[in-house]
């Protein structure tokens, strides 16, 4: 009987391993990395159709992260622990970020406050609502989360800000949250709140609203270096 012969698949995950260890992911295609990841849970078989289906339609490799579980098992090959591992991987990183980007000291400035804040709205598909808690010398006392919503709605209540703050014997606070439309320029509903809130902080409890912060897609605006918003000194 002859031998069979290898395939041309034979020994391709090694050397796709060997590729990453030599040069990092940095060169590597969203379909590829995709794939690299998709070993770990289909163990065996070609999974290169399965990342270019995967990275098509959803558009790109955080894409497909930003992908709900519902979502990503109707995708022909992707079962129960694939879309576990794909909705694991962000949760995993934002868990990293937070842990990595913290800060012990003072807060002297902006991207200080936007490197701590990022990690808690990485992967996020719902808006999501914080209130950074600081003394007078811009200490983080905490990070309040206030409230979650769907779509482009976020209540912020002014009775959980001043809840959040004065447990935290906060001096000034920074409100942030997110916009899952992409764009973080924020609108006149956010616009409209922040003031009234910085006007029942400093009235109510002598606390200062130094910034609203709004993340989308990477980006953050923040209302104090817009002119939106006075910082008092």
């Amino acid at each position: 009987m002859a031998e069979k012969k290898p395939s041309a698949h034979t020994g391709h995950r090694k050397r796709m391993r060997e590729e990453f260890l030599r040069t990092g992911a940095g060169g590597m295609e969203d379909h590829r990395l995709l794939e690299m990841i998709l070993f770990y849970a289909i163990p065996k078989g070609d999974v290169n159709p399965l990342a270019h289906r995967l990275v098509d339609e959803f558009g790109s490799l955080s894409g497909v992260f930003h992908a709900t579980y519902d979502q990503l098992v109707k995708v022909p090959g992707v079962g129960h622990s694939t879309a576990v591992l794909l909705q694991l991987i962000p949760a995993a990183a934002a868990r990293y970020m937070k842990q990595t980007a913290s800060f012990e000291g003072q807060i002297v400035s902006l991207w200080q406050m936007q490197e701590m804040l990022e990690p808690y709205f990485f992967g996020q598909r719902d808006e999501l609502a914080y209130l950074v808690c600081m003394d007078g010398k811009s200490k983080v006392l905490g990070i309040k989360k206030l409230g979650e919503g769907i779509v482009d709605t976020v209540p912020i209540a002014a009775r959980k800000v001043m809840e959040a703050a004065l447990a935290c014997n906060a001096s000034q606070v920074v409100l942030a949250h997110n916009h899952v439309s992409g764009v973080a320029y924020p609108s006149q509903a956010d616009l409209d709140t922040t003031l009234k809130l910085e006007r029942l902080l400093t009235e109510a409890a002598d606390i200062t609203l130094i910034d609203h912060l709004i993340f989308a897609g990477g980006d953050m605006v923040s209302m104090a270096e817009s002119g939106l918003l006075r910082r008092r000194k």
